[in-house]
């Protein structure tokens, strides 16, 4: 049993999930660059085009410019940048309980599984992706309205024909439809006049609309056969709604994904329920993090490639477990100081997620002993805070919010809750 307090949960985005210099970042860990070498070469092979003459240059395109001059090659480069992400949290020593993939994020959490390998990995990607390109003929997009899904429909009654569909239900303040570029005009015009924002996503296509059928039964074929390994940490599929299971043939599953929708908003939900409190972006921005705080605003969000500066070995430091010695240090190109990967837990589903059992009258009545009270605690809290920070002591008020207040980034914040718990043995 893997109890509440111990539940991660790695969120794995989906091709939006770009920023240029994230993926450069890490290959500095020799480990790492063998697996984006192995991607892009793969991608280059299957393609025609992979990272190396696209992302990985001096400078690299934004996401604009590689959605209108490479497109496919955006989608490969938010994989390659997930699945290099894990791998070097991994190997600073982080624990992910529970792993979740947004769409394309799914194949990008199958690999992070071990559900497939990376070579694996890759490959069906990349079928994935030669499917669309071959049957999409629509010229359809993504379109993310900032309401929930009820008003999004709603929206999308007004239209006469059926060209866009709610692709995905991001909880009550994003809703994402996809279309034809004429249906999403209007759908983009109408929520404007009814005071709702839409913005244009970075996807190529259509995702999760019946105008992908085509596509859906190429990509099934071509993916004939593909079955699931043994996974190392469970994979929660927030599309099928369940999670993905060993020996299951993945080929019909996720061709599936072209037309159905994504209910990430539920997905949340349910984990929230089940106890999850942490959340870690494992790829580019913050997108899904910002996401589950909508739903549960008691989520503690961690973005290792969110600020100005990789924060990977500070979060792994607050996921790696309490007893667990740091990771030795291993040859790299430059020495960050990485181990290698710790065992991920063993599957344990949602509804196996229990509480933590209650402890006796004689423990609880021993531990209130050795607890300092509240004004002591919060005194060593603010001296802690006002070294790390170098602010002054008193702008730590009870009240104050670390970052809407006193402009602390989550990369920092990391670094301040992981000094906090070793100082009180957390």
């Amino acid at each position: 049993m893997i109890r509440v307090a111990e539940i991660t949960i790695g969120a794995f985005p989906g091709q939006g999930a770009y920023s240029p210099g994230c993926l450069e970042s890490m290959l500095t860990d020799n480990h790492v660059r063998q697996v984006v070498d192995e991607i892009d070469g793969i991608a280059t092979r299957m393609l025609g085009r992979g990272l190396k003459d696209t992302v990985l240059l001096t400078s690299p395109p934004t996401a604009d410019e590689l959605l209108s001059d490479a497109p496919d090659v955006l989608q490969v480069a938010a994989f390659a940048t997930s699945v290099a992400l894990h791998r070097l949290l991994c190997r600073h020593g982080a624990e992910i309980t529970l792993l979740v993939g947004h769409s394309l994020g799914e194949i990008s959490a199958l690999v992070a599984g071990e559900a497939l390998t990376v070579a694996e990995g890759t490959e069906v990607l990349c079928h994935r992706i030669l499917a669309l390109r071959e049957h999409d003929t629509s010229g359809g997009r993504m379109l993310a309205l900032s309401c929930g899904r009820d008003r999004a429909e709603q929206i999308l009654a007004l239209l006469r024909d059926g060209d866009a569909v709610v692709a995905v239900d991001n909880g009550p303040k994003q809703t994402t439809v996809s279309g034809t570029p004429d249906a999403l005009t209007r759908i983009e015009a109408i929520a404007a006049a009814i005071g709702v924002q839409g913005t244009p996503l970075l996807a190529p296509h259509p995702f999760h609309n019946p105008l992908l059928q085509e596509a859906r039964a190429d990509f099934a074929r071509r993916i004939a056969g593909v079955r699931a390994r043994d996974l190392r940490t469970p994979v929660y599929s927030p599309i099928l709604g369940r999670y993905y299971r060993a020996g299951e043939e993945l080929g019909p599953l996720l061709a599936s994904h072209f037309v159905t929708p994504v209910h990430f908003g539920d997905s949340v939900r349910r984990l929230s329920d089940a106890g999850a409190r942490i959340w870690v972006e494992l790829g580019a921005g913050r997108t899904l993090t910002n996401l589950a705080r909508s739903i549960d605003p008691s989520t503690l969000a961690l973005v290792p490639l969110a600020g100005r500066t990789s924060s990977v070995s500070e979060v792994a430091a607050f996921l790696r477990p309490a007893a667990a010695p740091a990771p030795p240090a291993v040859q790299t190109a430059a020495p960050l100081g990485v181990g290698a990967p710790v065992a991920a837990p063993a599957h344990v589903p949602v509804p196996d997620v229990v509480p933590v059992s209650a402890p006796s009258p004689a423990a609880t009545a021993a531990t209130a002993a050795a607890v300092p009270d509240r004004e002591e605690t919060a005194t060593r809290i603010r001296q802690l805070y006002a070294r790390i920070l170098e602010y002054p002591e008193e702008v730590f008020e009870d009240a104050a919010e670390l970052e809407a207040d006193l402009g602390v980034d989550s990369v920092k914040q990391t670094e301040m809750f992981a000094q906090v718990a070793e100082a009180f043995g957390l």
